[in-house]
């Protein structure tokens, strides 16, 4: 199991990014997906899921700011991020929500996002 993420940066308060997770190791269509976010001194929050039938669920402090995606071909979850504040600062993961898999460690490098002026 494996887990690619891409698309972090330097963004002022109020733009936009758009990060993508590229996954291996498992059939990808057969999960539902999930965003994670973790700040220096806390564990990672799930911010945002997609199920497989593509219902998905946000955390309250980004709904109606981020959203979440998915293309089972290219086994690829994407994060849109609009509207940033400086309190979406953190590193962002991709995993299995559910799964045993975040439990046992299968994480990726993360990418970094940077809300400031």
């Amino acid at each position: 199991v494996q887990f690619v993420e891409s698309g972090g940066g330097l963004v002022q308060p109020g733009g936009s990014l758009k990060l993508s997770c590229t996954a291996s190791g498992f059939v990808f269509g057969d999960r539902s997906m999930g965003w994670y976010r973790q700040v220096p001194g806390k564990s990672r929050e799930l911010v945002a899921q997609i199920y497989t039938n593509n219902f998905r669920h946000y955390e309250d402090s980004v709904k109606g700011r981020f959203t979440i995606s998915r293309d089972n071909w290219k086994k690829v979850a994407y994060l849109e991020m609009n509207n940033l504040k400086p309190e979406d600062t953190g590193v962002y993961y991709c995993n299995v929500p559910g799964s045993s898999w975040p439990d046992e460690g299968y994480w990726g490098q993360g990418t970094q996002v940077t809300v400031s002026s």
